[in-house]
């Protein structure tokens, strides 16, 4: 495959957007330049996304012009995009699970011979394409098969079949571990060495710092900062984002859960084999508990078994002093909740509107005991009262699609759907994942006044400063087992890490003695 030699890059002059007459990116400039990483930074609805699909062909600008590489750009169309050279890996994988890898990667032009498919051809060429993102696969592997870190580095390798010079990238890292991060950014720091202009939308402002040349930011719609990252530090960032000084990205924690205060979530030797074993925790009112762990320690399965997602074959789990049984309607009738770590999959509804996708769990306390009517009036009372709980953008309809929505008001919504249900127990699986700063800052609000009032929440994240910054206890799993407890006042991030490692560490000490 023979590169072409860009010669400037991507510019963007007095390129603006509207919809239904609602201005959501105001005139900007702004250019790439072959061989730099720049990171686009922003608040959820800033403008990032419209940008991106403007320069990906998805969308056409009210004004402004474009050029690559010295000529007029303007593509009317994705595969226009990408057939002139820009090519973007989005947030949600645009993977086909059905489909084989080399299936997936040469989906719109397969190499054919009579109208025929040359599979033998098109797999040798996907071989090539996996070993320039570091991936020893067979070409033949389904896509459902992959690992969320595979399928990242596919939807890489699908832009360097098209011999994209431009690479757009929207939070590409927000599902991959630590150590395929770094696998992931030492690829795009090649690829701009190869002369390619690479644009990063992320929401982790350290990574930005890090491996970004240049970062840009939008708020409201507007540039309102292009500079080299060495001028600029990350307190610097968050103030152009939101347009005031944070003093603090965490809210304060007040509140002291007394150790006599009520148990309302028990769990006692909950075991399934392969996935936990001997789980046993207590949740008291008014806790906020975290639940910390490596990838594979079973943080998420065992939310799913607690919600009746998923079976265990032994252990009894406790809720108000009553056995939880039944499936997960049952469970939330009870008053569990759960915020799944995937919105986009299992959280929400997309094109339903804001009002059905919040009344989803809670609609049976709107509907008549005869003829099962829905009171409109009492809903609709409802879902205002709880948009402004939950700090919904005023400018949003009830109406609208929730796939519109930024991804902070879309976990907004879905912490309306369970707040709604009045649960006692809320379980939040990676409940700040890929939001942006101020996002992340309200949602640690909602989930402290939620324990205010008496409840329970029970907070996992793979994120371990996020979970210190917010608990009052944590607990650590290891490969299916709890490894430690801490108190907030004796939060260690030594002695944290070093639990998370325990079970990785008693099995390699027993293959040794073998």
């Amino acid at each position: 495959m023979t590169a072409r030699t860009p010669k400037t890059g991507l510019e963007i002059r007095k390129v603006s957007k509207a919809f239904n007459r609602v201005p959501v990116l105001h005139p900007l400039d702004l250019c790439i330049e072959p061989g730099r990483i720049l990171g686009l930074l922003g608040q959820n609805g800033a403008g990032k996304s419209t940008l991106m699909n403007i320069l990906g062909g998805n969308l056409q600008p009210d004004t402004g012009e474009m050029r690559l590489h010295g000529a007029p750009y303007t593509p009317q169309s994705s595969r226009e995009a990408r057939r002139l050279g820009v090519g973007m890996v989005h947030q949600e994988l645009n993977l086909f699970s059905n489909l084989t890898i080399s299936e997936n990667l040469f989906l719109i032009n397969p190499p054919t011979k009579l109208g025929l498919i040359r599979r033998k051809q098109m797999n040798r060429a996907a071989e090539l394409l996996l070993k320039q993102v570091g991936l020893a696969l067979d070409p033949a592997t389904l896509v459902s098969q992959l690992s969320a870190g595979q399928q990242q580095l596919v939807e890489l390798a699908r832009v360097l079949a098209d011999d994209a010079q431009i690479v757009l990238l929207d939070e590409p890292t927000t599902s991959l571990s630590d150590g395929e991060t770094a696998h992931f950014m030492q690829l795009i720091r090649r690829l701009a060495q190869e002369s390619r202009a690479i644009i990063w939308i992320s929401h982790a402002i350290d990574d930005v710092l890090n491996h970004c040349d240049r970062v840009a930011v939008l708020r409201d719609g507007a540039l309102v900062a292009d500079e080299p990252t060495r001028a600029i530090t990350a307190q610097g960032l968050v103030q152009k984002m939101i347009g005031r000084p944070v003093t603090q990205l965490y809210p304060a924690r007040n509140s002291t859960v007394k150790a006599q205060a009520k148990v309302i979530l028990r769990v006692d030797n909950l075991s399934q084999p392969q996935i936990i074993a001997d789980i046993n925790l207590e949740l008291r009112a008014g806790e906020v508990l975290g639940i910390f762990g490596l990838m594979g320690a079973g943080r998420s399965e065992f939310a799913r078994i607690l919600m009746g997602l998923d079976r265990h074959v032994s252990g009894t789990i406790w809720l108000n002093q009553r056995i939880l049984r039944g499936s997960p309607r049952r469970r939330s009738q009870q008053g569990l909740g759960l915020v799944t770590e995937n919105r986009r999959i299992d959280g929400i509804l997309p094109e339903s509107s804001v009002t059905e996708n919040m009344s989803l769990v809670a609609i049976d306390r709107f509907v008549t005991a005869i003829g099962g009517w829905i009171y409109p009036q009492r809903l609709r009372l409802a879902i205002e009262s709880m948009r402004e709980s939950v700090q919904l953008q005023s400018r949003l309809s009830n109406s609208q699609a929730l796939k519109t929505l930024s991804g902070g008001n879309q976990q907004k919504t879905i912490l309306g759907k369970w707040f709604l249900n009045d649960p006692r127990v809320l379980i939040l699986d990676e409940p700040t994942r890929g939001i942006d700063v101020a996002a992340k800052h309200e949602v640690y609000q909602l989930i402290h006044h939620f324990a205010d009032r008496g409840n329970g929440a029970l907070v996992i994240s793979s994120d371990l400063d996020e979970l210190l910054g917010i608990c009052d206890r944590l607990l650590v799993m290891s490969l299916g087992r709890i490894t430690g407890e801490f108190l907030r006042s004796t939060f260690d991030r030594e002695r944290i890490l070093t639990a998370a490692f325990a079970q990785h560490l008693r099995l390699s000490r027993g293959a040794q003695k073998q």
